[in-house]
């Protein structure tokens, strides 16, 4: 009579596919991870350039880019219209936008990295008038 052979894997063919597993998850996922963070820098990029946008737009009406009496602007002008407000931390849970200074001629708006996302090497972004946004570490300009 034939004898019946067990079929199936053996101990060190699985020990094997789990080695090749973790090898690719060891690789995958921290690259996973610096495409989340980038996608945060791009979000943080679109605030403070719609910040910049709304510094213009306010400037375009207003005799300087702070509010009535703020920082060398004339202490008493009719605003017109309203002065844009800062992106509240649910709409940026990883960054805070601010306006750093705001002078009759010049502003500065920064987005710092907060949260999760605190410890990015790109560090704090930080726009001026006539720039374009630029990143603490230039290597991610």
């Amino acid at each position: 009579m034939r004898q019946l052979r067990a079929r199936g894997f053996t101990l060190i063919e699985l020990m094997v596919v789990l080695a090749i597993v973790a090898i690719i998850a060891a690789i995958a996922y921290p690259a996973y991870l610096e495409q989340v963070r980038k996608s945060r820098r791009a979000d943080a990029s679109r605030f403070v350039g719609d910040m910049q946008l709304r510094l213009e737009q306010w400037r375009a009406e207003n005799p300087c880019y702070g509010t009535s009496g703020s920082a060398g602007c004339p202490t008493a002008f009719t605003a017109s219209g309203t002065y844009p407000p800062v992106p509240n931390a649910t709409l940026s849970p990883y960054y805070t936008i601010a306006i750093a200074t705001a002078t009759p001629t010049a502003y500065s708006v920064t987005a710092t990295p907060t949260g999760v996302q605190s410890g990015d090497r790109c560090g704090v972004l930080t726009a001026t008038q006539g720039g374009k946004p630029s990143w603490a570490n230039t290597a991610c300009n």
